[in-house]
């Protein structure tokens, strides 16, 4: 399998914790997988609350995450 990117967008506090808005991390199959890798690469996520929405839907840690999919890292929100 060719190793692909996957091109992440951050958003609110957790830019401050990886410091941009946009990172890539190497193809994963599933978004457990993905955030195993995530964690790697920027620990100090690990203290922070955040979701993984894949092509605009949260994914929970068994989702497939398919090539070319568009990840967001989206933390606690709240309103009405």
């Amino acid at each position: 399998m060719n190793e692909q990117e996957l091109q992440i967008q951050v958003f609110g506090q957790l830019t401050e914790v990886i410091g941009k808005t946009n990172i890539n991390l190497p193809y994963t199959g599933t978004t457990g997988q993905f955030k195993t890798a995530l964690l790697q690469a920027y620990p100090a996520l690990a203290n922070n609350r955040f979701v993984i929405a894949v092509d605009k839907q949260v994914l929970q840690e068994d989702g497939v995450i398919l090539p070319g999919a568009k990840i967001a890292l989206l933390p606690p929100f709240s309103g009405g």
